[in-house]
């Protein structure tokens, strides 16, 4: 999906063992392991005329993943995928050396009397230096793929990258882990010997206590003690853990562009507005570089 809009970031703050902001990047902290952007999608209504329609755009040196809780979307891109999301699936596009692509309210639900729900997350992955030029890849896990479990009042899932003992089938280019619980129940969320790197909480519904302090719906805890997060996750919440080993070097982010080099970023900006990116054969659809 485009970064077409800034984040508009509640004040970040400090609570003790966690930094607090509205998802990534917020002003106190750029990245949480290899994540550099969590874009939260709604929830919000869709149609009978008012449908999502994200036209063709670029992306370099990172990994997209889309992550649905409800709603469709219709992918595709300029290395031929054509690909429908649904709930609970993973959707990830590396780009690589460059990729263009659209993500649109499918045909099959663009009903003249038709209500529905869209809500779900668009994740960048930044990529290490040596694979930021690969060719660009694209790969579809459906939700039953995916590793679950129960631990007393909380069900767990891992979407992405290793974790708990367990390594999900999304083919991730570093160490990181994406991992999807829900509680019924107060659960005391324990990630020691569990969980490697950089943590971030990302709080979906509901609330978790951290450091006394209640942090809802909306906001992001990232610990800033590494491999250490102590929180308890509240009855009927539902959290995203993110995170993993961050990066040697720094990374740059312009648009949609993610690079170690502020030369190839400035390269992607040309080909772009040059139209010598890599584009789609069958969307003549355009997104100008901002």
């Amino acid at each position: 999906m485009s970064n077409t809009t800034l984040i508009i970031e509640e004040r970040s703050r400090d609570i003790g063992d966690f930094l607090v902001g509205r998802l990534i990047p917020f002003r106190k902290k750029r990245m949480v392991g290899p994540f550099i952007f969590i874009d939260h999608m709604g929830p919000t209504e869709l149609g009978p005329k008012n449908y999502m329609d994200v036209d063709q755009h670029p992306h370099i040196g990172l990994s997209t993943l889309t992550y649905l809780i409800e709603g469709e979307l219709q992918h595709a891109d300029s290395i031929g995928t054509n690909q429908l999301i649904l709930p609970g699936s993973v959707n990830w596009m590396t780009a690589g050396r460059g990729v263009s692509h659209t993500e649109r309210t499918p045909q099959s639900t663009r009903d003249e009397k038709k209500v529905f729900t869209m809500h779900g997350y668009q994740i960048w992955v930044a990529m290490p230096k040596e694979l930021e030029e690969i060719a660009p890849s694209f790969h579809h896990i459906p939700a039953n793929e995916l590793p679950v479990w129960n631990d007393a009042s909380a069900s767990f899932k891992l979407v992405a990258g290793k974790g708990y003992g367990k390594e999900s089938p999304v083919p991730v280019h570093s160490d990181l882990f994406m991992v999807d619980i829900k509680t019924t129940q107060d659960y005391d969320l324990c990630v020691a010997d569990q969980l490697k790197g950089e943590i971030g909480v990302t709080v979906v519904e509901g609330s978790v206590i951290a450091c006394d302090d209640e942090i809802t719906a909306g906001n992001m805890l990232v610990s800033k003690t590494e491999d250490v997060c102590n929180i308890t996750i509240k009855a009927g919440s539902h959290v995203l853990l993110f995170g993993g080993e961050p990066f040697p070097e720094k990374r740059y982010i312009h648009w949609n562009f993610v690079s170690h080099s502020q030369e190839k970023i400035e390269q992607a900006k040309e080909d772009w507005k040059n139209w010598t990116f890599p584009m789609m054969e069958e969307d003549d659809s355009y997104v100008p570089l901002p």
